[in-house]
Parts: structure tokens; C-alpha cells; sequence
């Protein structure tokens, strides 16, 4: 079975990721904390794969996760080499980014986005041992990320930036851990709301007392969005629902969460330098950014482009996943095939809670254990433009 709430996320917050590089606004990134709730099912989904196959599952994860990168860099990469990027031994980085690849002027604000895959890697590879550690130390080991960036951020330990990334969205990547082991849900009420309060709490005062440059943007205040968001998703995945049966019932609304999903690392690779390439087009023609018309149409155009890209090449994703191709996923055959026999990697057995990868299905089920712990159910600015790419 596949668990319709956690694919309904993951499209949200693809979605708001899209429309905030649109339109800059900054309310967004506090209303949805999308960057921490896809950290956070990615997390989710590593420990349902390292619970069923253990350290193996990192390879299996990279297999999921470099092949869409390699399209991009196929198309991005010689068009930088022509326009100015000096060839390096750092261009192997847009083959395994364990660092951020080089790029030229335009490419740095355009393909900014691979941070994203630059932590996730990261995660990635860390994730057997911290998982390791979790199972034996649950409390301490979802703490610590937040403890370190505490440290950073209040001046006692100039870390570098990695480490700075590891504070800020590992922490969302255990609270992952957490939902898979069924922790959060097991968590009462009177636990939980203090807790997610207190959270929000700290970080808004946090948010508020240190402004960035664009006022109360999450992307430009670390603690303060570790804090908020770490609120954010004690409560969505805490609490989250049994089942969504609303969406079953659209028709319309339950394909596109379903091709969200299984795109998910294609439209949020690409859409970057479609948001870039457009923002002095549609203010030559008069759509300026400050008008609300203006930003609809640059959010309809970003989108219908984003929908031609990944037509083309979205089909990578299929067979990284070892999943037959499909233009268009979610089609009537495929979703009667995947209802009766999962892919091979993507859905978990039964117990593994939300055991898909980025871009596939979360599955659910019932008697899995964890530990002693039983499974339940189921950044550049270009001229006259501003885009952070988070």
C-alpha cells in the first residue's frame, strides 16, 4: 500500500519550492518549510531502506539519486566550458558532488539548487552510522545536530560550512528516522504540542530578533529555521493522518501527486534555470515581478516549462528506479501493476513506514521492528534578479 499522505507532502513541498524561487516571498518559506520536510522523508525512506537491507542501501540510494543530476550536467556543463568555466578537476564534482561543482556566472545562480543533492549526499553517506547510533541512542542522537548548530550560530564553534548544513537539516533527516521507527506517532499530545510549541516558539523569537536581508526569510536565518521547521514537521508527521480517501476521489488531484513524486528530482533540478532565464524576459515585455499578474504568468510559464523537461527526460527517474519508463506516470496500468507488487526497492515490505525514495510511493503495513522498537503501520544573485535556491 502506498501511503498517499507522505507522496501528498512530498508534492506540496515541491510545489512551494517552485513558486517561492518565483516569486521571492519569503512568508512562504515560514508557512511551508519545504526544504525540512523533504529532508525529513528522505530520512524516513533511508532508515525503511537501511532496516531492510542494511549499508547496501546507500548504493542503492546514490543509483536513485545521481543519474538525473548527470542529464542536467550533460546539458549545463559544456555550455559553462563554452561561456567561460575553466576545465578543472573540480568538474568530476557534477558526477558525485561531495562539494559544490564549479560553475560560471550564470551557471552559479542557475544550477544553485545542488546544494540540495550536495547535503542529501551527504546524508546519504552518513546515514548508517548515525542510524546505527539512533537505534541505541534515540533522544541524544536527534539532538545533537541541533546542539551543534547551537554552537555555531551563538559563536562558540566556527564550524564550516558543512557542518552548518549537518545543524540545520540533519536534524530534520533524524526526525525521519524518528517517523519511521514510529516514535513521533507514539508521542501523546501532552508531549508532542509543548514540544513542537516551545520549537516554534524559540525559533520565531529567534527569526525575529536576527532579520536577514530579505526580514523573516527561514533560508537566511539557520537556527531559527532548524527551530521552526523542526516544529513543522513534529507536527505534520506526528500527527499525521491514516489515510488521505479525499484524494482518491480526485481523480486529477491523485495523478499529479503521483507525477510530482515520481519527478520530484527532475522538476526541482531544472526549474532553476527556467526561473532564472525568464526573470529579464517578462520584464522586458512588462510582467514585472511586483505586479500579481506579472508573477502568475511567471509561475504558469516556469511550470508548463518545467512540464515540457521533464516529459523529455523525466523517464531517467524510471530507470534509475529500475521501473519500466513511462512519458507520464500514475497511467492505469502502472498504478493497478504497483497496487499489487511494488518496485523493487521503492515500496518496503509490510512494516516499514513510508519506505519509498524521493519520487516514488511511501509504503505502509504492519509487524517490522527497529531496535527493540516495533514498526507500526503503514546562491547567487544575477542582475536584477534575487532567487535564493532553498
Amino acid at each position: 500500500m502506498r501511503n498517499r499522505y507522505l507522496d501528498l507532502l512530498r508534492a506540496l513541498a515541491i510545489v512551494r519550492v517552485v513558486v517561492y524561487h518565483v516569486t521571492g516571498w519569503a512568508t512562504l518559506t515560514l508557512v511551508f518549510p519545504a526544504m525540512s520536510v523533504m529532508f525529513a522523508l528522505a530520512g524516513s525512506l533511508m532508515a525503511a531502506s537501511l532496516t531492510r537491507v542494511g549499508p547496501a542501501a546507500v548504493g542503492h540510494r546514490l543509483r536513485r539519486l545521481l543519474p538525473s543530476l548527470w542529464v542536467l550536467a550533460v546539458v549545463f556543463v559544456p555550455a559553462m566550458l563554452f561561456s567561460g568555466l575553466s576545465v578543472s578537476p573540480g568538474v568530476l564534482l557534477w558526477l558525485f558532488p561531495v562539494a559544490d561543482p564549479p560553475a560560471n556566472h550564470w551557471g552559479a545562480l542557475a544550477l544553485s539548487v545542488i546544494w540540495y543533492l550536495r547535503d542529501y549526499l551527504w546524508f546519504v553517506l552518513a546515514s548508517p552510522v548515525a542510524f546505527w547510533l539512533f537505534r541505541r541512542a534515540p533522544l541524544m542522537t536527534l539532538l545533537a545536530p541541533y546542539l551543534l548548530l547551537v554552537t555555531i550560530e551563538v559563536g562558540i564553534y566556527p564550524a564550516p560550512p558543512v557542518l552548518r548544513e549537518f545543524g540545520l537539516y540533519f536534524g530534520a533527516w533524524l526526525l525521519g528516522f524518528a517517523h519511521h521507527a514510529g516514535m513521533l506517532r507514539r508521542l501523546s499530545g501532552r508531549v508532542l504540542y509543548p514540544v513542537a510549541l516551545a520549537l516554534a516558539v524559540g525559533g520565531g523569537a529567534w527569526i525575529v530578533a536576527h532579520p536577514g536581508p530579505r526580514g523573516y526569510d527561514l533560508n537566511d536565518n539557520p537556527l531559527g529555521n532548524a527551530l521552526w521547521s523542526a516544529a513543522f514537521v513534529l507536527i505534520v508527521l506526528g500527527r499525521a493522518p491514516a489515510a488521505v480517501a479525499w484524494l482518491s476521489r480526485s481523480r486529477l488531484a491523485d495523478r499529479a501527486v503521483t507525477v510530482l513524486n515520481r519527478r520530484a528530482l527532475t522538476v526541482y533540478l531544472w526549474h532553476m534555470p527556467f526561473v532564472v532565464a525568464l526573470t529579464p524576459l517578462v520584464d522586458v515585455v512588462g510582467w514585472s515581478h511586483q505586479d500579481p499578474v506579472g508573477l502568475a504568468v511567471r509561475v504558469l510559464l516556469v511550470f508548463a516549462l518545467v512540464g515540457l523537461v521533464t516529459l523529455a527526460v523525466g523517464w531517467v527517474e524510471d530507470v534509475a528506479a529500475r521501473r519500466r519508463p513511462e512519458l507520464i506516470p500514475g497511467g492505469p496500468a502502472q498504478s493497478a501493476d504497483a497496487a499489487i507488487r511494488p518496485d523493487a526497492e521503492g515500496a518496503a515490505r509490510p512494516g516499514a513506514e513510508g519506505a519509498a525514495r524521493p519520487g516514488t510511493e511511501a509504503a505502509g503495513g504492519a509487524g517490522a521492528t527497529v531496535g527493540r522498537a516495533v514498526v507500526p503501520a503503514q546562491r547567487t544573485a544575477g542582475a536584477n534578479v534575487e532567487i535564493n535556491a532553498r
